[in-house]
């Protein structure tokens, strides 16, 4: 991976942070992916819905941010919504 790629990707991980918080109104919880994809870059990030107490209650929401490969936003959809206790349950029974 070049410096000038890596470069990018920190400006879509920023870009992505900036339209999550001006957009939805949502701090990011986490960034899930980044990737491109032919002629555009997408982002996945989760977002708390609601707070809960206690916190394994919580919603959160995974979203995908699309940008063009000059990092112009080109569109979001929300993906899913879940409680943060979904994915614990999920690890539970795997192990």
């Amino acid at each position: 991976m070049t410096d000038k790629h890596k470069s990018k990707i920190q400006d879509i991980y920023e870009n992505a942070c900036v339209m999550t918080k001006t957009l939805l109104k949502k701090k990011v919880d986490s960034i899930i992916g980044i990737a491109q994809e032919e002629k555009e870059w997408k982002v996945v990030v989760e977002v708390v819905e609601r707070d809960a107490i206690p916190d394994t209650q919580d919603i959160l929401a995974k979203f995908e941010i699309r940008f063009d490969l000059s990092g112009e936003l080109l569109g979001y959809r929300r993906l899913e919504l879940r409680h943060r206790s979904d994915l614990e349950a999920m690890q539970q029974e795997e192990a």
